[in-house]
């Protein structure tokens, strides 16, 4: 079975592949980790030498080439399920899974690692929750295209597992 979680960055979608995939004996997959391996530079990097529409093409064609295993979690970049036909590809080959988290929650969670991230690292507390709401916005109905919503506040495997079967 493939599992593709997705959900605004910061919402645990790579934190809690990772533990899913152990419990389960699947393998786990950063679809970053594999558009940087395509590029050869970090996203940050890709993203502010080539620009958000280079980047986007670039993680549309690391989605649908990618050689996913029988068995794997995969966790999706924040707004590759917004971009062309991603979300219904990835619906098509597995299971969608939408780690929803509401936007202070999620500033939370980004301010600390907003060097990394070049849509945030020069946003203020106010500016960074502000573009949250804003981008949820935005994202939201492509997220909620998803198998099944859940809310991402102190979720396990577990209770993810318990939601999922």
């Amino acid at each position: 079975m493939k599992i593709f979680l997705v959900g605004f960055m910061g919402c645990g979608k790579s934190t809690l592949g990772k533990k899913l995939a152990i419990k389960l004996g699947y393998t786990f997959i950063d679809l970053d980790h594999q558009l940087e391996k395509a590029v050869g530079t970090s996203v940050g990097n890709y993203f502010a030498a080539e620009g958000e529409d280079a980047f986007r093409k670039m993680e549309s064609k690391v989605i649908k080439e990618f050689d996913y295993p029988q068995n794997c979690i995969v966790a999706t970049g924040g707004g590759a399920p917004c971009y062309y036909d991603n979300m219904e590809f990835i619906n098509r080959k597995g299971i969608t899974i939408y780690i929803q988290l509401p936007p202070a929650a999620l500033a939370k969670r980004l301010e600390n690692g907003k060097d990394k991230r070049p849509l945030l690292k020069d946003l203020d507390e106010k500016e960074l929750i502000s573009y949250i709401k804003s981008k949820l916005e935005e994202r939201e109905p492509y997220y909620k295209c998803a198998f099944l919503t859940v809310s991402g506040i102190n979720l396990n495997p577990e209770q993810l597992l318990n939601q999922l079967f």
